[in-house]
């Protein structure tokens, strides 16, 4: 999952940053309202949003006013030191999915975030199963028929992708995209050596190439397919 952080203090940033990693997030930083607003309003794909309020120039509400008003549907977690019951309320009412006051226990964050994030694909359960694959991203555990199987963070991050959306065909660049950073140095082959890898370790026929376009997870076997 890729979210987008938008928060001025560089030493908080760092660390949901560093918190969030091996949970296989990609995790974009911004500190200016004004730059996150401009990259929500593009076409980065974006899995939810972790939005402080108090941003210098453009504030963290007139940005999440502003997504709201061009109908982005994207999920938002309010991170503020304003614990007042009318600014909940008011971030609640402009949009917000949810509220963490600062200072706040890391493993709320996460929890949290989940949550959010299950709510916004309409899952009741965060786990996602797919012909014989079980993945939970609570415990980042992946088995096949019960059996444990272990893969890297990529590896994760892109098979979460996947069975998130059985049946949708991914371009490699939208996978690229989700799967890696703004930070990060991706070799151009990246995506089709861990489509490789989860074929090796799961099963060859569990992701389908289409010629000329990327690649789907079926969540139904195909031509006999297991």
């Amino acid at each position: 999952m890729r979210i987008l952080l938008v928060e001025d203090d560089p030493s908080l940033a760092s660390g949901i940053r560093l918190a969030l990693k091996p949970e296989h997030y990609t995790v974009d930083h911004l500190a200016d309202g004004a730059q996150a607003l401009s990259a929500l309003q593009g076409d980065e794909p974006f899995a939810a949003v972790i939005l402080d309020l108090g941003l210098p120039g453009l504030d963290g509400m007139r940005v999440l006013e502003a997504i709201r008003r061009h109908g982005n549907p994207l999920p938002v977690l309010v991170l503020t030191a304003r614990d007042a019951v009318d600014d909940r309320i008011a971030g609640l009412d402009a949009g917000a999915d949810d509220y963490l006051i600062k200072p706040f226990e890391v493993a709320e964050l996460k929890a949290r975030l989940r949550a959010l994030l299950r709510r916004s694909q309409g899952q009741a359960s965060p786990v996602l199963e797919c012909r014989g694959i079980r993945l939970d991203p609570a415990t980042l555990g992946v088995s096949r028929h019960g059996e444990a199987v272990r893969l890297s963070r990529r590896e994760f991050a892109l098979l979460q992708e996947l069975m998130g959306h059985p049946g949708r065909v991914f371009t490699r660049d939208t996978l690229t995209r989700r799967v890696y950073g703004w930070e990060e140095d991706v070799e151009s082959n990246a995506i089709e050596v861990h489509i490789h890898h989860l074929r090796r370790k799961l099963f060859p026929e569990l992701i389908r190439t289409v010629r000329g376009i990327g690649y789907v997870l079926d969540p139904a076997p195909r031509d006999g397919a297991p």
